[in-house]
């Protein structure tokens, strides 16, 4: 099964230096249908005005990814950690038992960020945080594992749950596969950019695709795409 969710259709708001697109309910959006999809909690589809961010906040038993589309972010929390995460790049913060951080868009232009939250398998675990390159070059034409907490994805960001994030760039008319360990899992694919079609789903840029009971998922793209997909767990 493949839910293709239109862009229209998330939920959000305009905050002025803010817009915001939720995947799934979250703070003044609420929709019992998309609560979450497996362990995967948030998927947010930010777009943050040059000069401006999210200031200081807590968190508290959350693994909270951030993939840069465009332009970059700069973290700082109370645990001593701070960064600059630039476009294609990730940063991972283990919220733990607790964190506190801001996240600034201190660049000239716009950023535009997917933020994802996966509930991790245990709680009560010091907070952390970390972030890494990504060229873009090394996911030519397949899915590598950008944050993860499986077995088998050393180079990825850890996280502290039974799920990766992976990344993948198609040439127009390529097409890349993934294999699920069984179909019981829940993926969750969205086009940065681009448009694909996904075992004969069409998903345009930023449209999510809820996937279920699927072993393989079979990905062509119809033009030059950014893919960004989420392997989770019940």
């Amino acid at each position: 099964m493949i839910e293709r969710r239109p862009f229209a259709s998330l939920g959000g708001a305009n905050h002025g230096w803010l817009d915001a697109k939720h995947h799934f309910s979250f703070a003044g959006y609420h929709d019992p249908a998309r609560l979450n999809w497996g362990s995967l909690r948030v998927w947010n589809d930010d777009t943050i005005a040059a000069g401006t961010g999210f200031p200081p906040h807590p968190h508290a038993d959350m693994e909270i990814i951030t993939y840069v589309r465009e332009g970059a972010i700069t973290h700082k929390d109370d645990q001593g950690n701070s960064g600059r995460t630039q476009a294609g790049d990730v940063q991972v913060m283990s919220a733990g038992t607790g964190i506190r951080h801001s996240e600034y868009n201190m660049e000239p232009g716009i950023t535009r960020i997917f933020q994802i939250w996966i509930i991790p398998d245990s709680r009560g675990d010091l907070p952390a945080w970390g972030a890494k390159p990504f060229p873009k070059s090394d996911r030519s034409g397949q899915f590598i594992a950008l944050a993860s907490g499986m077995e088998g994805d050393g180079d990825a960001l850890p996280i502290r749950a039974d799920a990766r994030v992976l990344g993948a760039t198609l040439k127009k008319g390529e097409t890349v596969e993934y294999r699920f360990s069984d179909k019981h899992r829940f993926g969750y694919l969205v086009p940065a950019t681009g448009r694909v079609t996904v075992d004969g789903v069409e998903l345009n840029a930023r449209d999510g695709g809820a996937i279920r009971d699927q072993e393989v998922i079979r990905v062509t793209a119809s033009e030059d795409s950014e893919l960004v997909l989420v392997d989770a767990s019940a």
